[in-house]
């Protein structure tokens, strides 16, 4: 059996350290490269190293796992492991190895370790488009009416009717209200979109808008539509060209 150079991407320090003292004990199976607390370091590492295998979280911050494999140009072996059972379905052996439900137990990775002995590494195919489908079909939709942010040992409810748009940079997410209040969230954009009344659309990778807070829309270049927000701010969002049609098609434009 071949050794895989392999890397655990989990945004939980606890989930990674008891993955990997279970995986110590197939020291000639596992040679851990490298771990990521998010999706955006573990492409990072991903596309450095390009490992045999990755051990990867679902729900991440920045980026969630899914979103990270849709950005890869190289695509390696792939072992989910998530805590919610939802996801822990037999479709997910289609596109990937395997799937380990928190928290990990020796018994379950040894029957991983036995699906990896019949894998040809070279010939293994993972499909980031299928499985990102595959993810958003699952989704339960429920239709938040506010969303919690932690301020210090509290948190405060920012209510979705106030949000005027949410913006997502390298590492964080933020709410941006009405009042011009910047509230962080542990929330993916991917996360938010299917949780969010229809209301608030994605305009383009990093961007989420509350349609219903929207005061004008003007043309922009290239085909883009610029949103003018009714924040105290004005603020201005452009549409990227792959994204236009979802506000052209609820304005009916």
């Amino acid at each position: 059996m071949p050794l895989f150079n392999t890397i655990i991407i989990d945004d939980e320090p606890l989930a990674r350290n008891r993955l990997k003292r279970l995986l110590s004990t197939y020291e000639q199976v596992f040679f851990i490269e490298a771990e990521a607390a998010n999706g955006e370091e573990g492409r990072q590492l991903i596309e450095e190293l390009k490992p045999d295998l990755v051990f990867l979280d679902i729900e991440m911050p920045v980026l969630n796992g899914f979103e990270m494999l849709g950005m890869l140009s190289f695509i390696p072996l792939i072992v989910f492991t998530t805590a919610f059972d939802q996801y822990a379905i037999k479709a997910f052996e289609e596109n990937s190895i395997d799937y380990l439900l928190k928290p990990v137990e020796a018994e379950r990775v040894e029957l991983t370790v036995a699906k990896l002995q019949k894998v040809n590494i070279h010939s293994a195919n993972t499909n980031p488009a299928k499985l990102l489908d595959l993810f958003e079909k699952l989704q339960t939709k429920k239709e938040l009416k506010a969303l919690p942010v932690k301020i210090g040992d509290r948190f405060l409810l920012v209510k979705t009717s106030e949000i005027s748009h949410i913006e997502a940079d390298d590492k964080y997410v933020s709410l941006k209200t009405l009042k011009g209040d910047s509230y962080l969230t542990d929330y993916t954009l991917s996360s938010l979109e299917s949780k969010l009344p229809e209301s608030f659309l994605r305009v383009h990778r990093g961007c989420i808008i509350n349609a219903e807070n929207m005061k004008e829309v003007r043309k922009g270049f290239n085909g883009a539509l610029i949103a003018i927000m009714n924040d105290i701010n004005g603020s201005k969002i452009s549409t990227s060209r792959s994204y236009t049609d979802n506000l052209k098609r609820i304005l009916e434009i």
